[in-house]
């Protein structure tokens, strides 16, 4: 595959530094004391989820979505869709920085663990799987953090003693593209290896390969801004998700979108969730912002915004803030024959109109709202990655190496699927624009699309033409493309970290 020659290229040219993070030390500084047995490893990794679904929730929405060209978001509460945020004050970006590297730094112990682990406690086949699991993981979070802020520290070692607590603290900003190389090289040495599987047939739906694969790509697409050879190796990686997940066709819409759904078989990650009334649970709380409002309980049936919809059930305190805005109604359509319009938005529900509800400012649709809701206890999984998403990043990537026809074709996978015809236009700019919106069409409210604004490099123009929310337009800077670092991590680093950035616009 291309791809080797290219990984060569990055492991010769990528700096990797052993640096860190002010964080606790981990007390267990032996894997014999807790890697003994394939399940105690497994054990280890649950935790490396954790720090994911203690930042996916209603403001990692309001941060993706919120303030992209897409969604409209109102309250007065609501300080980080309309920008309210600095150094001094970083809201949402200090739950960023926190989890994000709290995900490193469990990654980091896992693999050190496993790598480590007394002779004859894994099989060789167990320890390439749990190494991909975690190395996918830690990859996520370094791409999570590289888009969150850009140019972060970045480290691979464990911190087990009070020395590497030290040195943790010590380092600066590392270039993002350095990041996403280090991960490119780290991942694309172990998916290989891993049994090649949907998320979805892995007991529990722990990530692997096809994770892995996901995070090479995305860094990839990123990193092709600075070099054209970067849309191959997103390719090669593309390529091997297609071997696991094979014909798009077969993966029916709607199935595999809505957030109730879970661990569907289109999907490559899923922030899990889970309610029990009376019981353990482990829920979030994006569907009450995006259920109609009022609610009015009716001899026990529940009608919202005088709609009867049973299945969000009596118990749900909606709180609507959040609705798609014009620019997004227009691009998808009310009255296409998209599918997906239905399904992402709501004018009404099962024949019946909702009173609030104008032309361009629908309700967030039926994929976002969460059966029996109980008050604002939102049990629905998140949707990060689907393979659809894979399959709009070859399109795109095909685009940029101007392989138009076979991008038409990627891209009228998607298409098609929503009941659009296809797409014929080959015009260069026209074909890279309609693949931007259909992103937005299929991947809307996954929490992917300021992303993908500031990777495109056309966030600020784009947010400032399109968006509605005029707190957010009249706040709006070019260094809003990421978040500053928290103050405190930069008196922590000694001022080794900056936000010379926002500097610049007087924060």
């Amino acid at each position: 595959m291309k791809i080797l020659k290219y990984i060569c290229m990055i492991a010769c040219a990528a700096f990797i530094t052993s640096c860190s993070l002010e964080e606790e030390s981990i007390s267990v500084t032996n894997p014999d004391d807790y890697f003994r047995t394939y399940s105690e490893c497994q054990s280890v990794l649950n935790g490396c989820y954790m720090p994911m679904n203690n930042f996916s929730n209603a403001n990692f929405f309001v941060v993706t979505e919120g303030q992209s060209d897409l969604v409209y978001l109102g309250g007065s509460n609501m300080q980080d869709a309309y920008l309210d945020f600095s150094p001094a004050t970083p809201r949402y970006g200090a739950t960023a920085w926190q989890q994000g590297y709290l995900g490193v730094s469990r990654c980091n112990y896992a693999i050190w663990g496993v790598e480590n682990a007394p002779e004859g406690a894994i099989s060789e086949e167990e320890k390439i799987q749990l190494l991909c699991e975690a190395k996918a993981l830690r990859g996520f979070y370094y791409l999570y953090l590289t888009n969150m802020f850009g140019d972060v520290p970045f480290y691979f070692d464990p911190v087990r003693t009070m020395e590497d607590q030290d040195r943790v603290g010590a380092l600066g900003r590392m270039p993002a593209k350095d990041t996403r190389d280090s991960l490119i090289v780290d991942l694309m040495e172990i998916a290989p290896l891993a049994t090649q599987t949907r998320t979805s047939d892995n007991p529990g739906a722990r990530v692997g390969a096809a994770l892995a694969y996901m995070i090479v790509a995305k860094c990839a697409m990123w990193n092709a801004n600075e070099d054209p050879a970067y849309w191959d190796i997103a390719l090669d990686a593309i390529a091997a998700i297609e071997t696991i997940y094979g014909e798009f066709s077969q993966y029916d819409y709607t199935e595999n979108v809505l957030f109730r759904n879970k661990n569907t078989p289109e999907s490559i990650l899923e922030v899990q969730h889970a309610y029990k009334q009376g019981g353990i649970s482990y829920t979030s709380n994006l569907a009450g912002r995006c259920v109609p409002t009022p609610l009015v309980v009716t001899d026990g049936k529940p009608y919202f915004d005088g709609v009867l919809i049973e299945e969000i059930g009596t118990m749900a305190n909606p709180n609507t803030v959040i609705r798609p805005n014009k620019a997004f109604v227009e691009t998808q359509g009310r009255y296409s024959k998209d599918i997906r319009a239905h399904v992402n938005m709501a004018w009404g529900y099962g024949g019946v109109n909702f009173t609030k509800a104008t032309e361009f400012k629908p309700y967030m649709g039926p994929k976002f709202w969460c059966p029996n809701i109980q008050v604002n206890a939102d049990g629905n999984n998140y949707k990060m990655y689907r393979y659809a998403d894979a399959i709009l990043m070859k399109a795109e990537c095909l685009c940029e190496t101007e392989a138009y026809e076979e991008a038409i074709t990627y891209l009228n996978k998607t298409r098609v699927r929503a009941g659009l015809n296809p797409w014929v236009d080959a015009t260069p700019e026209n074909l890279r624009e309609e693949i931007r919106k259909e992103r937005a069409r299929e991947l809307f409210g996954e929490f992917q699309r300021k992303f993908d604004l500031v990777r495109w490099g056309i966030y600020y123009e784009t947010v400032s033409a399109k968006s509605d929310y005029a707190s957010l337009k009249k706040n709006l800077k070019p260094c809003h493309r990421y978040y500053p670092i928290p103050d405190t991590e930069v008196a922590k680093s000694k001022n080794k970290l900056d936000n010379k950035e926002y500097e610049q616009y007087g924060f």
